[in-house]
């Protein structure tokens, strides 16, 4: 197709075709200011004899300017240099940008486009994880002397006494049961009743109950408290309760009936001989009952022999179990009876799972072999736990843990730790 060439003036011969426009206007006065970006040889030349012919791929070479195309000296090309020029820039749907204009990100755009932390799901991405602070030992006597500088961290031994803390406060979903029985009296069961219990009262949030269900007139709070506070306190005793229990609505009206050593609350048994054997299952399953509304963690101390009136309940009701043994033969022996009388009669869960308490209350001469007692239990229950003799637990008086041996509070802390673990 021929190029059209409009009229020109002889008198524009010379001269830069310019457009009028305010764009062109600026550019021709920023180009008369500064030296253009694109040498002169690059720039196209006018011609008239161009023909219609696909113009240069955009990428070939930068935009340029039609206004900076200087047009022939004749006066009829200066029109059709202007007219080719025109024609030479390729066409584009995109509006004309400088070129030497460059896209780069700022830094607001760099701060949009980061993800955003979690301050509150993730908070040691702007604080520094702190090492717990050691206590005893070196590393406690360093920390110390450092005034904090120094801090090595907790040794294995404190390490673990955290983790058993830690099994100890885990937080429960419901209200849990634990019965703590044997076949034969006088070997530690109502003092690791008090010295558990004690414990859990000691590393939980939430404050546990101890209930006397001795049908032998049981001495559970007078070991807890000592036999004078005891005497000196009102003497509500499991009875009491069961005779007023629909009229209890709350923990307000609960705690008329129960005792307290510290945070460990306690359910008195009766020391009438002739009703402390009438707690039936049924009575005891209600007791059960109302205490479940106020307490997470139950421990019950059920006497000596697993046949009386109320053992059909506590053993329906329990989630676990504690058999208390002692290092003579004759415990042993008992305690392994007891664990097959348990499996024996549907109980085969509490069997399975039970935890068996050995305390050397009488402190066994060295003829006896603990090792092989230990052995002959250990593989019939799911944890054994050996509670060092301790005259605190001996006496057969008042258990309080600030009198305890450390390795006999390190035992209860290790039983309060398999009882909550076996809370599922």
């Amino acid at each position: 197709m021929p190029t059209v060439t409009p009229p020109s003036n002889s008198n524009d011969a010379g001269k830069p075709v310019t457009r009028r426009t305010s764009w062109t206007e600026a550019a021709a006065a920023a180009d008369a200011t500064k030296p253009s970006r694109i040498p002169a040889a690059a720039a196209p030349a006018a011609d008239s004899s161009l023909v219609s012919s696909p113009p240069a791929p955009p990428t070939a070479a930068p935009i340029v300017s039609v206004d900076s195309v200087p047009a022939s000296t004749s006066g009829s090309g200066s029109a059709s240099g202007g007219v080719a020029a025109e024609s030479a820039v390729p066409p584009s749907d995109a509006p004309a940008q400088p070129s030497f204009r460059r896209s780069r990100p700022t830094v607001a755009d760099a701060i949009a486009d980061a993800p955003m932390p979690d301050f509150i799901s993730s908070p040691g991405l702007f604080v520094k994880e702190q090492k717990p602070r050691p206590v005893g030992g070196i590393r406690g006597a360093l920390y110390k002397l450092s005034g904090g500088a120094w801090n090595l961290g907790p040794g294995p031994k404190q390490r673990q006494e955290d983790e058993l803390a830690r099994r100890i406060s885990r937080q429960l979903q419901g209200s849990y049961n634990t019965a703590i029985l044997s076949l034969k009296g006088g070997i530690g069961k109502t003092s690791t009743t008090v010295g558990v219990g004690l414990t859990l009262a000691e590393y939980r949030g939430d404050a546990p109950c101890a209930i006397d269900a001795n049908p032998d007139s049981g001495d559970l709070v007078e070991r807890a408290l000592g036999e004078g506070i005891y005497q000196q306190a009102s003497p509500r005793t499991i009875t009491d309760l069961l005779e007023n229990i629909e009229s209890i609505d709350s923990l307000t009206a609960l705690a008329r009936y129960m005792h307290h050593a510290g945070r460990l609350h306690l359910i008195a048994g009766e020391q009438d001989p002739e009703v402390s054997d009438s707690l039936t299952a049924e009575e005891y399953l209600r007791i059960r009952k109302l205490i479940s509304s106020y307490y997470s963690v139950a421990l019950t101390d059920c006497g000596t022999g697993v046949t009386h009136n109320a053992m059909s309940g506590i053993l329906q009701s329990a989630d676990n179990l504690v058999i208390a043994a002692g290092y003579a033969v004759s415990g042993a022996k008992r305690a392994r009876s007891t664990l097959h009388w348990l499996a024996s009669h549907g109980y085969e869960d509490l069997a399975r799972n039970a935890i068996v308490v050995i305390t050397d209350k009488d402190e066994v001469s060295s003829r006896v072999d603990k090792d092989a007692i230990e052995e002959h239990l250990s593989g019939i229950c799911r944890e054994l736990i050996a509670v060092p003799h301790d005259r605190g637990v001996a006496d057969g008086d008042l258990v309080t843990l600030d009198v305890l041996k450390p390795e006999t509070r390190r035992a209860y802390k290790e039983i309060a730790a398999a009882i909550v673990d076996g809370y599922r």
